[in-house]
């Protein structure tokens, strides 16, 4: 179809085949009445194997849609992050045990805390002392070092992390190439960005 790529066309397949199931179990509810007791329990059971189908096949578009920032390792110990609605990545870690949605973003420098999540972790923003600046969404803001703990994204935890708190407003939290640059390669295919660990 015109203007379609092949996984809108394969969602909107799937789409179609999720709603046939829905007006099919609708219209078999209806008319059972009139049906054999084995051919309803038959349509109950094409049905419901459709729509479990459908849903498969929707996966992906339900993950980025209801856990858009959840990091999945694969068979391979590599890190798969589906792409948001608004087109970004984002990825849930961990800091100091405690679970922080961050941007991915491949043009900033380090790891940014807003204040809200930097006092979710544990750190005090307002004890902090702001000598470095950053360009974010809202702006340059000020910038204080601090270190973490811990920082977990699926199974991958590292310690003692540099990073910094910012002093004004922010969207959220970033998660900056002195992080990433710890992969050996980051990979973009469509809607899903692979991070692959360093082999030791």
């Amino acid at each position: 179809m015109a203007g379609l790529d092949g996984d809108s066309l394969a969602e909107l397949l799937w789409l179609g085949l999720l709603l046939v199931a829905l007006i099919g179990w609708y219209v078999s509810g209806r008319a059972r009445p009139r049906l054999g007791v084995v051919l309803q329990h038959a349509l109950v059971w094409v049905f419901l194997f459709a729509g479990v189908v459908a849903l498969y096949g929707l996966r992906d578009r339900l993950d980025r849609t209801l856990f858009p920032a959840r990091p999945v390792a694969d068979a391979a110990g590599r890190i798969v992050l589906l792409r948001a609605q608004d087109g970004h990545f984002y990825a849930r870690a961990e800091v100091n045990g405690t679970p922080v949605r961050f941007l991915v973003d491949t043009g900033a420098s380090d790891i940014l805390l807003s204040r809200e999540d930097a006092r979710r972790v544990g750190i005090d923003p307002d004890a902090l002392a702001y000598y470095g600046t950053a360009r974010t969404a809202n702006g340059i803001v000020r910038m204080a070092r601090v270190r973490l703990e811990t920082l977990r994204l699926g199974p991958i935890e590292s310690r003692d992390v540099p990073a910094w708190v910012g002093a004004g407003e922010m969207s959220g939290s970033l998660l900056g190439m002195s992080y990433l640059a710890h992969f050996a390669r980051i990979t973009i295919d469509g809607d899903r960005m692979t991070l692959e660990p360093r082999r030791p």
